[in-house]
């Protein structure tokens, strides 16, 4: 099992920028498909950005050219870059980890962003 923390959520402007970052604990993060996705009130929960093993990454359109997805399997951590914020990225924000043996989720960290 993988445990996993997102932080890095709050308020900022539209046009402003945040960072997400997910610490996984235990030993098959370097192995894990990392995923991020998102919650908006009355929405289903979409995916934003994924990126594999090999840190080959994939985006959904509402987000491609701002938000920018990385790894850093030295710390067991994935990183969220959001650049140019809009009011309609306001959700709560959860990573996933994906391996052979199954699927963690984070709690999930806000991100509101005011127009």
């Amino acid at each position: 099992q993988v445990q996993l923390v997102e932080s890095g959520g709050g308020l900022v402007q539209a046009g402003g920028s945040l960072r997400l970052s997910c610490a996984a604990s235990g030993s098959i993060f370097s192995r894990a498909t990392m995923y991020w996705y998102r919650q908006a009130p009355g929405v289903e929960r979409e995916l934003v950005a994924h990126i594999t093993r090999g840190s080959i990454t994939n985006y959904a359109d509402s987000v491609k050219g701002r938000f920018f997805i990385s790894r850093d399997n030295t710390k067991n951590t994935v990183y969220l870059q959001m650049n140019s914020l809009k009011p309609e990225d306001t959700a709560v924000y959860y990573c996933s980890a994906v391996w052979g043996g199954g699927q963690s989720w984070g709690q999930g960290t806000q991100v509101t962003v005011s127009s």
